[in-house]
């Protein structure tokens, strides 16, 4: 840098250097104004403002490097070469007008790069194409590096000077503009100059015609005076346009301005607003400020904008010129209001295209109000088109005024059939007569005429129901309106009274089978009862109960099960004459009754029932039978009521259920006693606890291969204060109908585990756990209390449970099974081998212990069959590893033979019958001991 300041300094005159800054600084200020005006047209008026403007700059360039040629001194005499000379001066104009129309082209960040490139190289090629038009006795060589950065300074201020000047509106981006490409300029030209080296050598002026520093002169000053000139004609014609363009807006701004209902303004070519009403600040929110130099797709909604809407009206109104349209625009608060949009396209008087008029109205009461109303008849339309409703209008005269598409659909008629002005009784044919299939009778139109208008008379008038042709059943209301006519409803109700019907069906009908059901039954009972008793006849109450039907639905599915229900249903409809009803009163509970008058009949309507359960039911591969306690009771001998007669038919059948051999049992009057007693004691285990009437014994458990004591079971007992001890195989099946198992059994495990704690440590407490126990979600945590409770260890504790325990919901029960597991509980498998299906809830859990039920030591001795069980019983735990205990040991020979097959534990009256608490006895012997 300080070789090219040495240059200005050492080399060149500082005047001419000046003069030269003056010229460039003239020369690129009218080049800017000239580009800025050149932006706002097109077409051949934009080429003429771009030439002007690259004829000033390009003679400014070309007249700033010669006044500072003429300004430099070499130290010898030198000329310069003409052609070269004048063509420096045409590619300075060429290559600033091609990067003019660049820049104006494409004002992105490409365009611009591309236009500093063009600008700069025409300046670089301009200085040094002049250069080697100086003519010197010297050879001039250059130093690169000087001349690689001239390169640089003339395209780096170039791509900021084209922005403002294209892209800027102020003054001051406009002087920017011009001083840095005057930067550019003459930055070029003194680090070119600073490059120059010459080499002395001779001058060859034959070569071509030379120009003399003072010809030069002479030129320079005549294109420096053109280049005056033509700056002051187009700052003449500039401020000629801008006093027009400032009364036309003038003009303009004093219409729009008295404008304040709508929004007026301007835009310029790009879509840009050029000025602002107050209209439009009212209606939009934007001062003028705020407003001007906004794109047209501001006041868009973003919905709008992604669809181009703002592009693609201004694209209208340049085509068609002008473009009116309605939609959505938004306010500077966000809010939305209905525009009406006009825009128009604005052309000079050249027809060139320099911006649009917009103007836009606030319509959205407008829009509020036509959206009401369309809506009102929207709805009207949607309301008489979906009407579930058929209606029909008619005058005072009796003529149809309209008809709603219901109304058709009902009646089955084409719209171009039932026309206004048709007569009430050309409607009524019509209709009648499409849903008939044939001429209707004038008296039926007659009669429907009577019933419309005594319905017109009488507003309290009911609605009219008729059962028309096709099974069509048609509910009819009419009302009168204010001119005289009145307005007729039809309603099909058709499917509601089949659904009605079906409804009435279903709450008197079971659902699966189709038979009768409990009401009903019971109300065919009670008319058949009035009966008798009037004309003194008998009754028969007959209830059915299936046989182990819950074990088929466990082994043959419920499918199999809901089949065989509906084949005997079917069977029992077979059977039936008049006079007998049969019914499905619960799951696997039938009854039936017949109205007879002597035993004969009785007599053959059980059987006809018999033979129902005589045959097999379900398919070829799954085929069984069903087999069926039946109780009988009459009116009047066993009853005089209806739930006295189906009570006693109740004992009857569950006497049934209870005797071997015997399918039908009638009813006699001890059932009532046995039912009574059964009642009564009931009632007194509900009290049982409280009273202290229930207490624990305890049967020892024996390791076989120790010999020693392992543990004790638990065993329930009930001394009743007047029957004295009552069986466990009594009550335990009442307290488990009743409920009352839930708060025994939980008493049971308390005192069970407070008793094991006083024992030592090695010994286990054994107790049983109830089926209905099982079912209880609590079951879990109460365990877990009393152990808590207690302080008794997990590990001593063993529950028993029984198959047919597990079986009733087994998927429930083994989850709750292992949840106890899980507490170090263990789960014994108690009675094993008695049940259906061992095996298989042996291998849904891990039972720690395997109990053989009493019943097969008991027949050891006589049955074969009952040791190979007791065998095999054995030989499954020891494969699976699970420790088996014998029940009933009482004779060396049982227990022999549990030894001989490697029997775990044992337990039963050879080793000790059930006594009461092990930790009492032992106070008792102290106590004896203690006595002299």
């Amino acid at each position: 840098m300080f070789d090219v300041l040495l240059c200005i300094h050492e080399k060149h005159d500082e005047w001419l250097v000046l003069l030269a800054a003056v010229i460039c600084i003239i020369s690129t200020m009218s080049a800017v104004l000239l580009l800025r005006h050149a932006r706002h047209f097109a077409g051949m008026v934009a080429a003429k403002w771009v030439g002007g403007a690259a004829v000033a700059i390009g003679f400014g360039i070309w007249a700033t490097h010669f006044v500072a040629m003429l300004g430099y001194d070499p130290g010898v005499v030198a000329g310069y070469h003409m052609p070269a000379t004048l063509l420096s001066l045409v590619i300075a104009i060429a290559m600033t007008a091609m990067s003019f129309f660049v820049c104006l082209a494409y004002p992105g960040t490409r365009g611009l790069a591309a236009a500093s490139l063009l600008s700069g190289g025409g300046v670089a090629a301009m200085h040094y194409l002049g250069m080697s038009a100086l003519e010197l006795p010297a050879e001039i060589t250059w130093r690169s590096g000087y001349v690689a950065l001239s390169l640089v300074f003339a395209v780096l201020p170039m791509y900021p000077a084209l922005a403002f000047a294209v892209g800027g509106r102020s003054v001051r981006s406009g002087v920017a503009a011009g001083l840095l490409m005057t930067l550019s300029i003459v930055l070029l030209h003194f680090t070119a100059m600073t490059a120059v080296v010459l080499v002395p050598a001779p001058l060859d002026a034959r070569t071509a015609m030379l120009l003399s520093p003072k010809s030069m002169a002479m030129a320079i000053a005549a294109g420096s005076i053109g280049l005056l000139t033509v700056c002051i004609a187009v700052l003449s014609i500039a401020r000629t346009a801008r006093i027009a363009v400032h009364a036309s807006q003038r003009d303009l701004a004093i219409l729009v301005k008295g404008v304040t209902d709508c929004a007026i303004y301007m835009l310029d070519r790009d879509g840009k607003v050029a000025n602002w009403n107050p209209g439009a600040q009212r209606l939009k929110g934007y001062s003028a400020d705020e407003a001007i130099g906004l794109p047209l797709a501001q006041f868009y909604s973003l919905e709008d904008r992604e669809a181009r809407l703002p592009e693609k009206a201004l694209g209208i109104a340049i085509e068609q010129g002008k473009f009116s349209g309605e939609g959505w625009r938004t306010r500077r608060d966000g809010s939305r209001f209905w525009a009406h949009v006009t825009i128009e396209r604005i052309s000079d008087d050249g027809g060139n295209h320099i911006g649009f008029a917009k103007i836009t109205r606030d319509m959205s009461r407008f829009k509020e109000d036509q959206d009401r109303l369309q809506e009102m008849a929207a709805h009207l339309d949607a309301a008489l088109s979906n009407m579930h409703q058929g209606l029909c209008l008619f005058d005072a005269e009796e003529r149809l005024v309209m008809a709603n598409a219901r109304f058709l659909e009902i009646w089955g008629l084409d719209r171009s059939a039932c026309v206004p002005g048709m007569t009430l009784n050309a409607v009524a044919h019509l209709a009648l007569a499409s849903r008939t299939g044939g001429p209707v009778a004038q008296e039926r139109v007659d009669d429907l005429r009577l019933t419309l208008r005594q319905a017109l008379d009488d507003h309290s008038f009911p609605p009219v129901v008729s059962e028309f042709g096709n099974g069509l059943i048609v509910s009819m209301i009419s009302r009168p309106i204010a001119d005289g006519g009145w307005v007729t409803t039809f309603e099909d109700v058709t499917e509601r009274r089949r659904s009605e019907e079906k409804i009435a069906h279903m709450a008197m009908h079971d659902g699966l089978t189709g038979l009768p059901n409990r009401s009903s039954f019971n109300q065919w009972v009670d008319a058949e009862l009035e009966q008798a008793r009037h004309f003194h006849h008998n009754l028969a109450a007959v209830v059915i109960d299936l046989d182990r039907f819950k074990e088929i639905n466990d082994t043959r599915g419920h499918g199999a099960g809901d089949a065989a229900l509906q084949l005997l249903s079917r069977r029992l409809i077979d059977i039936l004459d008049d006079g007998e009803i049969a019914a499905r009163v619960g799951g696997d509970e039938f009854s039936a009754a017949k109205r007879f008058r002597d035993q004969a009949e009785l007599a053959g309507f059980l059987d006809r029932i018999e033979s129902c359960f005589a045959t097999p039911v379900g398919s070829e591969d799954n085929r069984f039978y069903l087999g069926a306690s039946i109780g009988v009771s009459v009116f009047p001998n066993d009853g005089t009521l209806r739930e006295q007669i189906l009570n006693n038919a109740d004992l009857a059948m569950y006497r049934a259920k209870g005797s071997l051999g015997e399918r039908i049992a009638f009813y006699e009057p001890e059932m009532d006693e046995t039912a009574r007693a059964r009642r009564q004691l009931s009632n007194d285990l509900r009290h049982a606890l409280a009273r202290d009437e229930l207490n624990l014994l305890y049967q020892p458990q024996y390791d076989l291969r120790t010999g020693e004591l392992s543990g004790y079971e638990a065993l329930l007992r009930w001394h009743h204060p007047k029957r004295g001890t009552v069986a466990p195989d009594y009550f335990i099946p009442l307290a488990e109908e009743t409920g009352e198992i839930l708060a025994i059994g939980e008493w049971v495990l308390r005192q069970a585990c407070l008793e094991a704690r006083t024992w030592p440590d090695d010994l286990k407490i054994a107790v049983n756990l109830s089926a209905v126990q099982l079912m209880q979600t609590e079951l879990v945590e109460m365990v877990k209390g009393i152990l808590i409770e207690t302080g008794l260890s997990p590990t001593r504790l063993e529950l028993e449970i029984t198959e047919t325990a597990i079986i009733s919901d087994k998927l429930r029960a083994l989850h709750l099974l292992r949840q106890i597991k899980a507490l170090g509980v263990s789960i014994a498998m108690d009675d094993f081998g008695t049940g259906y299906s061992s095996l298989d809830t042996l291998h849904s859990f891990p039972f720690d212990k395997i109990k053989i039920d009493k019943s097969f030591l008991l027949k050891s001795q006589q049955s074969p069959e009952a040791r190979a069980i007791i065998k095999a019983v054995l030989a499954l735990g020891q494969s699976l590893n699970v420790p088996v205990l014998a029940e009933g040991v009482e004779t060396e020979f049982q227990l022999g033979l549990l030894q001989e097959q490697g029997c775990d534990q044992a337990q039963g009256y050879y080793f000790g019958r059930p006594a009461q608490a092990p930790s009492i006895s032992a106070e008792d012997e102290e106590a004896r001991r203690a006595q002299p």
